[in-house]
């Protein structure tokens, strides 16, 4: 007896087709290049009429602007994963951690990442101190300020100081070394991390300085 075919249904939900169409486009930028991609080529890895495209999108920039979303939201939930394993006492481990999976992931992603934010828009000052993986570690050093694990006269200050600090020494290493060596760079950023919330001997963490 002949297996029965199987066929696709005739309708998804907009939120799959979106995410279909969002994901042939991020394999189609990382293989071929932005400019190079047609909405035509979207549409075909997708499977989808070109029409289709334009009820969730209004053009390449649309779409790369909500994979950009799409990376930061990823990227969060690597890192909340990660912190949440460590004990809820565990303060400076739940920092390092969040320092590590940080690391982790934008190394996993870098060639994406520099599609995004880089290669094909202009970078924008104001996503490099106000996105979602700024916000989650404001709210950890915070948190660490009321349960009295350092003492921070600005969480949200720190929490820029941290990202951008991590963000050029993973763009560093990358530029200068041919393979990273990611126990080494996780470690020195985990560092990086522990000092910007140890107190000195004034009592006062670096970051909280004037």
């Amino acid at each position: 007896m002949p297996t029965p075919t199987k066929h696709r249904p005739r309708t998804k939900p907009p939120e799959t087709r979106r995410d279909e169409l969002m994901s042939a486009a991020e394999r189609l930028f990382l293989s071929e290049g932005v400019a190079a991609t047609t909405i035509e080529q979207i549409t075909s890895a997708a499977d989808v009429a070109k029409g289709t495209f334009y009820l969730y999108f209004s053009s390449k920039d649309d779409v790369l602007a909500a994979l950009a979303d799409r990376f930061g939201q990823k990227l969060l939930e690597k890192i909340k994963t990660a912190v949440t394993k460590e004990p809820a006492e565990n303060w400076n481990g739940k920092l390092e951690t969040w320092a590590a999976a940080c690391v982790a992931g934008y190394l996993d992603s870098i060639q994406l990442h520099d599609i995004l934010f880089y290669g094909s828009r202009p970078a924008k000052r104001d996503g490099l101190v106000d996105n979602i993986v700024i916000d989650h570690l404001a709210a950890l050093l915070e948190a660490g300020v009321n349960a009295k694990a350092w003492s921070l006269d600005d969480p949200h200050f720190t929490a820029v100081f941290i990202f951008s600090g991590l963000h050029a020494v993973v763009d560093d290493a990358y530029l200068k070394e041919k393979r990273v060596n990611r126990a080494r760079l996780s470690h020195r950023a985990q560092q990086l991390c522990s000092r910007a919330v140890a107190p000195t001997e004034s009592g006062t963490p670096p970051a909280a300085r004037d």
